[in-house]
């Protein structure tokens, strides 16, 4: 893989439909769904240091986040999450609950003070602290895109991709801080024509505001395409503190996504 990758050709900047592996496409969930519902960042109450949110608490119930095949819950249960818990550090049982319901924001990750503040009938289990010398605060539950119940294989929605890229693998990203505007890259990258693979490509980075993104997202794939990712690194807070956490999810298939030569861009 690794000799083939070194011998690939660059990538055409240009518009392509994407196939994003789980391996690549958990980490777009984090930065653009996890960190923009988290209540105290959509309140403005991380404005001075993480940033703010999109998602802001007057567009719960109508905001359109993406296509209607998107349902994306939160989670403090889900077997072998590393943010699964039984009880969080106020007490409060760990729950699922939804955060967005086909393709619409229905809710947020809450602890006792955020939901208080934000008029939120209770909290849904996120406060955290990751040592006895700190405070609790609202940290990210587990937070996955659903797969559709007779969804699709991988190999099944590539097949139906007549022009596209295949992206495997997280790597380096880039997003704004009110969670809007970024761009990912990956480790592998496979040209698809006429559904079938047809060789590696550099040099690529998918580039999106989040609700074009997700609105572009048309196939995703059944439970047998359904992978857990996650990281123990995510900082928040003053002074900052580290949680894990991980992010479920398909193979899902994205239309006319902008894709960006890296190589280009770096010389402009």
């Amino acid at each position: 893989l690794l000799m083939e990758k070194t011998k690939a050709p660059s990538v055409e900047a240009g518009r392509y439909d994407l196939v994003v592996d789980p391996s690549n496409l958990w980490l777009t969930i984090h930065e653009s769904i996890g960190h923009a519902t988290e209540l105290d960042r959509a309140l403005g109450y991380e404005a001075a240091y993480a940033g703010t949110s999109f998602a802001t608490v007057d567009k719960l119930g109508t905001l359109r986040y993406g296509s209607e095949v998107m349902n994306v819950t939160g989670d403090r249960t889900a077997p072998y999450g590393l943010s699964t818990i039984g009880w969080d550090d106020e007490g409060v049982a760990g729950q699922q609950w939804d955060i967005i319901r086909d393709g619409v924001l229905v809710g947020y990750q809450v602890d006792r003070n955020t939901a208080r503040m934000g008029g939120m009938a209770r909290s849904n289990g996120c406060a955290f602290a990751d040592s006895p010398q700190h405070t609790p605060v609202q940290r990210m539950a587990n937070v996955s895109l659903q797969p559709a119940p007779d969804g699709p294989s991988t190999a099944d929605v590539i097949a139906g991709v007549e022009r596209g890229i295949y992206v495997v693998g997280d790597k380096s990203w880039s997003i704004d801080m009110q969670r809007y505007n970024f761009q990912f890259t990956g480790q592998r990258f496979y040209r698809i024509e006429g559904g079938r693979l047809a060789g590696q490509l550099r040099d690529v980075a998918y580039q999106a505001t989040t609700t074009d993104f997700w609105g572009s997202m048309r196939v995703v794939g059944g439970p047998q395409t359904y992978l857990l990712g996650g990281a123990f690194n995510c900082g928040k807070g003053q002074p900052g503190q580290v949680a894990p956490v991980s992010h479920g999810c398909p193979v899902a298939l994205f239309e006319n996504v902008n894709i960006l030569n890296t190589v280009q861009e770096a010389g402009r």
